[in-house]
């Protein structure tokens, strides 16, 4: 199941439709959906593997919420990528299932280094990939213990402060790491989480592509 939607300037529809002949390609039978009201029937989300979900800075109340922890917590695998799943929803169960919560990003598409944790490197997510270059949105996320980081994103000492953001009273005393993809374990079922995906041209770069569509098939039940 595909559940898109929310602030169009993430491109839900665009960066969604670019795996759906991938996921068809690996057996799924793919069904669209355009309202989170589908977290609230059980019976349908108990017949899903995979729910793949786009849908950045929306709304959502907490039975709903609980509806989709419950239905992750009983197999049904649950994934996505940057804005479209950290941030997406402030329901407390909602965040507490993906385990991560954007809160800042550097102004505009910057140049930075997706680096996998030592000890990861054969994860089967992020397995021949040590590093990758990217020039695009890097977020800074919160995030929680249970969270099996895989990749990070450092934020140098000297970054700049920004007005939106706290301004230039905030900035790092020293280089900072912070999870950029993770995979986390709910009950029987599995989250995948890749901060990396601004706009479609992002999933463009091989190694964002490899990770993304590996992150997909690991979460599925």
């Amino acid at each position: 199941m595909v559940v898109r939607g929310g602030w169009p300037g993430h491109e839900p529809v665009e960066c969604t439709d670019s795996f759906l002949p991938f996921l068809r390609d690996n057996g799924f039978d793919v069904d669209i959906v355009e309202d989170v009201a589908v977290y609230t029937d059980a019976p349908r989300l108990a017949a899903t593997d995979l729910v793949v979900q786009s849908w950045s800075i929306g709304e959502m109340d907490n039975t709903t919420a609980r509806g989709l922890a419950a239905a992750v917590a009983a197999g049904t695998g649950f994934a996505g990528w940057h804005g479209g799943i950290v941030d997406a929803f402030n329901a407390i169960a909602y965040m507490q299932l993906t385990g991560g919560r954007f809160v800042y990003h550097p102004r505009g598409a910057v140049k930075h280094v997706l680096s996998v944790v030592p000890g990861q490197e054969t994860h089967p997510i992020v397995e021949g990939i040590e590093a990758v270059e990217l020039e695009t949105e890097k977020y800074w996320v919160l995030t929680d213990q249970l969270c099996d980081v895989l990749a990070t994103v450092s934020f140098p000492a000297d970054l700049p402060g920004d007005s939106d953001y706290g301004g230039p009273e905030t900035p790092w005393r020293r280089e900072v790491a912070v999870p950029a993809v993770w995979t986390r374990q709910w009950g029987s079922g599995r989250v995948f989480v890749s901060t990396v995906g601004h706009k479609a041209v992002d999933f463009e770069a091989p190694e964002i592509r490899a990770i993304t569509e590996r992150g997909l098939l690991w979460a599925a039940r």
